[in-house]
């Protein structure tokens, strides 16, 4: 696995983009959504003024995770397109190839809470905190695991999610690239469950 960047243009999407956004990488991508571990990580924006929607830099990525093999068909698909993601349009320039980096702390803004049906229900920690341990030992992942605050991302006609930013502390190297390579928790393509390597646990506690 790696990720791969891609640069884009384009001034701002909705807030709640994430359903439309892996909507429009699959009909691009249609194998995107296979089992074997291909994620999206969240667009890094501000909240504008109307708090609905999301505005973006010239230093906005639009990043996948996914399997070696199938970088060279993403790049060819990609390069130079332009997705439409609800009422905006987010144009991809040249895509570059990052290897992972197997940190000893590792966080993901936003790890959903599994509900019966899929979806999620953020209002019992302690029961995402045993789905997580769940995840992390048939990982064979050993961590210290450190629990942010309560979220709720809301996609309109998609549904909604509930879920809490998550810090794993203590990884060795192996365990440290598996939780990179196979994330944690459901709906990957909305950029849940996508961890980053990270060197202070400060950042737990942030909203996303």
């Amino acid at each position: 696995m790696l990720d791969l960047a891609f640069a884009v243009q384009g001034r701002a999407l909705p807030r709640s983009h994430r359903a439309a956004l892996a909507a429009a990488l699959q009909r691009a991508l249609p194998w995107l959504g296979e089992p074997g571990g291909a994620a999206v990580h969240r667009l890094n924006g501000v909240t504008g003024g109307d708090a609905a929607t999301l505005l973006l830099s010239g230093r906005t990525r639009l990043t996948l995770r996914l399997p070696r093999e199938r970088v060279a068909e993403a790049t060819a698909a990609l390069d130079g397109a332009t997705l439409q993601i609800g009422a905006g349009a987010l144009r991809l320039g040249a895509a570059h190839a990052r290897e992972l980096l197997p940190f000893g702390t590792l966080y993901a803004h936003f790890v959903a809470a599994a509900g019966d049906d899929g979806a999620a229900d953020a209002g019992d920690e302690a029961a995402f905190m045993a789905e997580v341990q769940r995840a992390l030992a048939a990982l064979e992942v050993d961590a210290r695991v450190i629990c942010g605050r309560r979220q709720r991302l809301d996609e309109g006609g998609a549904g909604s999610l509930g879920g809490y930013g998550l810090m794993l502390d203590g990884l060795d190297r192996e365990d440290s690239r598996r939780v990179l390579e196979r994330g944690i928790g459901p709906h990957r393509l909305w950029g849940c469950g996508v961890f980053v390597p990270h060197k202070s646990a400060a950042a737990v506690g942030m909203p996303d």
